[in-house]
């Protein structure tokens, strides 16, 4: 839902407001012509920062870096409700076993809260060069994590960066779920595929 557009200056078209002046001071309430009158005084803007009080509630502050920071609070607040439902987990190329187990347990239990996971595998300089071995990562996540996850998007090179995103398996009866991974083709053939086809 869009939110309705802030009033500032003339668009404040009440009779009176409650003011804060431009060091934060409450000065109480006053016609807003006087409060208009102070603002252009002070060389900024009279802006209404609660339009749902009564009488609504005004500051005199420069709009343009109120505006600035009113929408870098909401990138901010989008961002963090985005991670809440999106767990990040980086690989190397060289990455050993025992990172591998660690990092793979902590996605099974990101999955088992309902949260979708974003695998990297990120190659550096001259690690390009073996590209082999992030795809191994790839297969093997894919193969760990088969009775856990299903694959959002498939596997795709960024870049310098290897990307496979894994959503939450619903939920079924084991013999459905047995059921479901024999009818599935080998994820590793898959992911064989998916190589082949950017190769080319």
């Amino acid at each position: 839902m869009k939110e309705p557009p802030i009033r500032v200056n003339e668009r404040i078209r009440i009779p009176q407001v409650r003011l804060i002046d431009a060091q934060g001071n409450q000065v109480g309430v006053v016609p807003t012509r006087d409060a208009l009158r102070m603002a252009r005084e002070a060389g900024l803007d009279l802006v209404e920062v609660s339009p749902t009080a009564r009488p609504p509630v005004c500051k005199i502050l420069d709009f343009g870096k109120y505006k600035y920071q009113q929408q870098k609070k909401q990138r901010e607040a989008k961002k963090k409700q985005q991670s809440q439902h999106l767990k990040e987990m980086h690989f190397r190329p060289i990455t050993d076993d025992h990172d591998y187990q660690f990092k793979t347990k902590h996605i099974r239990e990101f999955l088992g809260q309902g949260l979708k996971v974003k695998a990297t595998v990120v190659f550096r300089g001259r690690e390009m060069m073996y590209q082999d071995a992030g795809w191994k990562i790839v297969e093997r996540l894919q193969e760990d994590l088969k009775d856990f996850a299903n694959l959002e998007t498939q596997p795709k090179l960024e870049g310098k960066t290897l990307v496979v995103m894994f959503v939450p398996k619903p939920k079924s009866k084991a013999g459905a779920k047995v059921a479901q991974n024999e009818n599935q083709p080998e994820r590793g053939q898959e992911v064989q595929d998916i190589r082949q086809r950017q190769d080319q």
